[in-house]
């Protein structure tokens, strides 16, 4: 005689998929054995009576329309993370070349400093010697 272990469990493949797609519809319908209201994949393994690794191992394509439904299928999913790589590759290049032009600017406002106190050096180099001849004149003067 066979024991009723593990294999009273046992289900086709066909059959557990049918049992998880009507777990599915009764969760949507409010309607779910399990006094469930939200459709999520443990929500799903409890009203069908298994675990979610199996879900998730076995059938990833009830998984798939399960995040479908709750708005986050993995391809919706994916698709807004590449959108917003995108949008952040664009803020990337702008700021990389407000960051160019920035440069450029400190550059060049470095260059018109270094001019202007050359120019202000020499100014203050005329204005001592002035004042040492102006006063050597009044000197003479007197």
């Amino acid at each position: 005689m066979k024991s009723k272990g593990k294999t009273a469990n046992y289900k086709p493949a066909e059959d557990r998929e049918k049992d998880l797609k009507l777990a599915i519809y009764r969760l949507q319908k409010g309607r779910a054995h399990s006094k469930e209201t939200k459709v999520s994949i443990a929500a799903v393994a409890r009203e069908a009576g298994v675990s979610t690794a199996l879900i998730h191992n076995h059938y990833p394509a009830v998984a798939e329309a399960i995040r479908e439904i709750q708005g986050r299928s993995s391809r919706a999913v994916r698709d807004v993370k590449h959108q917003d790589l995108i949008a952040e590759r664009q803020k990337s290049a702008a700021y990389r070349q407000e960051v160019d032009e920035l440069k450029a600017k400190l550059a060049s406002i470095a260059s018109i400093n270094e001019v202007l106190l050359e120019a202000n050096h020499t100014l203050k180099a005329k204005l001592r010697d002035r004042n040492v001849v102006e006063l050597a004149a009044a000197n003479k003067r007197s």
